[in-house]
């Protein structure tokens, strides 16, 4: 029978995984305590935490959220669990990753299934989603303010005319 610790951190896990918006497998082997809660400080910023847990509570865990864990729980894991913004703690993850070389991103699920790092690397290179945003509203904004700036250039040409009308009479 297992432990009643265990079934609290399956449980406690299990309703993480239920109501996450992705997450990151990562190797964090030969990472000290300081680099793990400086990761941590950073992905708690994205309302996302890194969590060390022994795979097999976590296998069991992914288990009754009803997901398939496959064969990405081989060997130390540790799991960046996204809660908002599924880009933001990719960027971080992998920025960290950068410069603390024994961190190394195994796999991520995104959209119910399971992706290689590769995919999460690409993700972490997207920019943000406010940056998204503004693009988005500049390109629906632009010819609108094309239009008006053809409507004024018009009535600017008519009041310097005028003016150059009204001097020539005055002189």
């Amino acid at each position: 029978m297992p432990n009643l610790r265990n079934q609290e951190v399956v449980k406690n896990l299990a309703e993480k995984f239920k109501n996450m918006k992705g997450m990151i497998l990562t190797e964090y082997r030969g990472l000290t305590v300081e680099e793990i809660s400086e990761l941590r400080s950073k992905l708690r910023s994205f309302n996302s935490e890194y969590a060390v847990v022994k795979n097999t509570l976590s296998e069991i865990a992914l288990k009754e959220a009803g997901i398939e864990a496959g064969n990405n729980f081989l060997g130390p894991t540790a799991l960046v669990i996204e809660n908002g913004d599924i880009l933001s703690p990719a960027k971080a993850v992998m920025d960290f990753a950068k410069t603390h070389e024994n961190l190394k991103v195994r796999a991520g699920y995104l959209e119910g299934k399971f992706v290689d790092a590769a995919v999460v690397e690409q993700l972490s290179k997207l920019p943000s989603k406010e940056v998204l945003i503004a693009k988005m509203l500049v390109s629906i904004n632009a010819p609108i303010s094309g239009f008006v700036n053809v409507l004024v250039a018009n009535i600017r040409e008519l009041v310097t005319v005028l003016d150059a009308i009204s001097k020539k009479q005055a002189a």
